[in-house]
């Protein structure tokens, strides 16, 4: 057991006879921890992504409850009344009639 251990403290085991099965666990694993690597930034660039994109869609969920709140205020008759005076429009106090048509046969 001590020798195994100062063999690998000394790397012996790198340049020994049968090193060659030693030379190709440690390329796998190199390989294997590459992947693992990268497939964690990708993880980690789509949650940041994604992080984004749901602060861009309450930002913009904000702008068009904003927008559509000015609407209705541009809407409403009192508004509508008030923008007319300032042009010298006033409503009218005449009701409005109905015109039917009578279809010719």
């Amino acid at each position: 057991m001590r020798k195994n251990i100062y063999s690998i403290l000394k790397g012996t085991f790198l340049v020994s006879d049968d090193s060659f099965k030693n030379w190709r666990m440690i390329l796998f694993i190199s390989g294997l921890a590459i992947v693992m690597i990268a497939s964690s930034h990708s993880a980690d660039k789509k949650v940041y992504e994604t992080a984004r994109l749901k602060n861009e869609v309450n930002e913009m969920r904000s702008a068009f409850i904003d927008g559509r709140s000015k609407l209705m205020q541009l809407k409403m008759e009192s508004a509508v009344v008030g923008k007319m005076k300032e042009k010298g429009l006033s409503p009218s106090v005449i009701p409005p009639k109905k015109i039917k048509v009578k279809s010719q046969n």
